[in-house]
This record gives C-alpha cells, structure tokens and sequence, in this order.
C-alpha cells in the first residue's frame, strides 16, 4: 500500500435503509466506539448517489484510523454483510486443553494428599515428576485458580475444601 493506499478493489453501495441504519448509529452517538467509527468509515465510502465516495486516503485521514482498518472494513461489508461489518469478530481459542477433567481431578487429589515422605507439602516439581504430569502442564493450570481467591495457597497447598469452593 502506497500513501493513498490501495486501488479500491471493494465498492461499498449502500441502500436507503442500510444508509438510515448507519446515520441512525452515529447519530445516536452510543455504542462501541470501533462500531461508530466502522458505521462512518461506510457512509463515507459509500459511492451511491446520497454517499461521500471518498478513497480509502481520504476516510482514513479523517476519521483519523488506518488505511488498512477502511480497507478491512469495506472488505468485510462486501464479502459479509452489514452486520458483519459492525461487528467484532469474536476471538476463538486456539490452544486445546492440556488436561481433560480425568486428569485434573487426578492431579487434585495427588496434590490433596499426603506428600511423600522427608516432605512438608506438594511442590511443582514433586508432582512433575509423576509419570502422568509434566510440569509445563501443570504451569498451564494455575492460572486457571483465581489468586483473588480467599482460600488460595497455590496448587501445593490446597485443601479439598478449598479446591471444592473455587
């Protein structure tokens, strides 16, 4: 992309009721504010006979955001729709879990019982060194206990009524 970005390959042709719905947004003036700012980046590039049909240069240098948020935008709007294009994409979780439930109620009862003999309690690396932990999966889990939590002594210092609470 150049400074006046790119040929716009995405014609954004609104129709009546989807330019009263967007003037309807902003004029309102409430909302998340990415939804106001992508509701004016479509009037503007609107290049029906009641829009702007100003270049991807020219929104993006007055609604003050980047070229590549009207690009995304206008792209959005033609390949998805309006709704689309107003809203955010929701973000998805990519990494699987590393425990399933079976093992983390194993891992909980090993870290609720006596600790092994010569020891005061469970420590990260006793319970790694159990056949079926490893201690970056057992890292991956503490931050799934809420430190805010009244009863929280980490994963070591757990009592089985602490953990049934949480």
């Amino acid at each position: 992309m150049d400074k006046r970005g790119p040929a716009v390959k995405y014609v954004v042709r609104l129709d009546a009721e989807e330019r009263q719905q967007l003037e309807g947004i902003i004029r309102t003036g409430r909302g998340a504010a990415y939804r106001l700012l992508k509701a004016r980046i479509l009037l503007k590039a609107d290049v029906s006979t009641e829009g702007c049909g100003w270049d991807d240069a020219q929104i993006a240098e007055a609604l003050e955001t980047s070229l590549s948020t009207v690009y995304r935008t206008r792209r959005q709007l033609v390949e998805e729709g309006l709704e689309a294009a107003l809203a955010r994409k929701t973000q998805s979780t990519s990494q699987p879990r590393i425990f399933d439930g079976e093992k983390e109620a194993k891992l909980i009862a090993l870290a609720c019982s006596e600790p092994p003999e010569g020891y005061a309690r469970w420590s990260l690396r006793l319970l790694g060194e159990c056949p079926i932990f490893c201690v970056t999966a057992l890292w991956s889990m503490l931050p799934k206990r809420s430190k805010d939590d009244d009863n929280f002594q980490g994963i070591t210092g757990r009592t089985a009524e602490g953990l049934r609470a949480a």
